[in-house]
């Protein structure tokens, strides 16, 4: 039987993540032609031809799209394995990474987050990536280093998560507004007129099956993308904004919240990582420096 040339697993990993023979080259240092003939290699050694041409470019077969989520695995842990574990020189540290969160995230903790990591390792610079949805390929392709945000079922199940808060929604209207004395009952609250907070475009939320079970609806009359417009529309008008309380803290100065006169479910709030990262030092010290922030003494382990 022949033993299978286990040297082919880091051509096939960087050809799965490319799918270009130029590019997969160039990460490698070796020529296009000798690329070529690895990725003919592969294919007699798999018995599958990975990559098919389709117009100008080349694309995944069947078999590549199983290997390709198992086989970078595979090639960190040979490469940590064959490395010895050090603690990084954080002084000495000069790296940056790129923190993909949502809105308010920044506001709320960038601050305090900059100021910590500064503390340790002055030379590494944070790069905050908006979150437009929670696909996970920039995690896998490493585009990104971490990402915050409420684990959904569009997240990734290879992904390592750890929960940094709890949250729960609040009623926030201007300075001044009507809604800002006197008791709130689901009556009132419901008969202002409200900014909803969808990234997909949704008509409606949680909320407002909350208050259609207490027989009332509430009167929609904008829709926006992110909690920091609807705040921002709410302090220049009598629009109602529900938003989450602790994610929004610095967004809300100065602003009018509210317990909301109906029960909703609170959120937690996690940091994601591809596992790939799990066990770089200088990973694990920078998700340490973001729990800290974030949870203060309440901190947890990885999981």
């Amino acid at each position: 039987m022949v033993r299978p040339d286990l040297n082919q697993l880091l051509t096939l990993d960087v050809l799965l993540s490319e799918c270009n023979v130029a590019q997969a080259a160039k990460r490698l240092h070796l020529s296009p032609s000798a690329m070529s003939r690895a990725l003919a290699r592969l294919r007699e050694s798999t018995g599958d031809p990975l990559l098919v041409r389709a117009g100008r470019g080349l694309v995944p077969t069947p078999r590549a799209l199983e290997l390709r989520d198992s086989i970078g695995p595979l090639v960190q842990q040979a490469q940590a394995a064959l490395r010895p574990a050090q603690k990084p020189k954080l002084r000495q540290l000069a790296r940056t990474f790129t923190i993909r969160t949502s809105e308010g995230f920044v506001e709320n903790f960038g601050p305090a987050l900059i100021e910590r990591v500064a503390t340790d390792a002055p030379q590494v610079r944070l790069h905050f990536l908006p979150k437009f949805n929670k696909e996970s390929h920039l995690l896998r392709d490493g585009s990104v280093d971490l990402e915050t945000g409420v684990v959904g079922q569009a997240a990734s199940p290879e992904l390592r998560t750890q929960a940094l808060f709890r949250d729960r929604f609040v009623g926030v209207v201007r300075s001044g507004h009507p809604l800002g004395e006197g008791e709130m009952t689901p009556q009132r609250y419901a008969s202002g007129k409200h900014v909803l907070v969808s990234r997909l475009g949704l008509d409606k939320g949680a909320l407002d099956e909350a208050l259609n079970a207490q027989g009332v609806k509430r009167d929609i009359v904008t829709v926006v993308g992110g909690f920091a417009t609807a705040l921002a529309l709410a302090r220049a008008s009598d629009l109602i904004a529900s938003v989450p309380e602790r994610h929004t803290g610095n967004l809300r100065d100065g602003m009018h919240s509210f317990a909301l006169p109906v029960s909703t479910p609170e959120i937690t709030v996690s940091l994601l990582w591809h596992p790939r990262m799990h066990a770089d030092p200088a990973h694990q010290w920078l998700r340490a420096c973001v729990r800290e922030v974030c949870a203060g003494d309440s901190l947890q382990p990885d999981v």
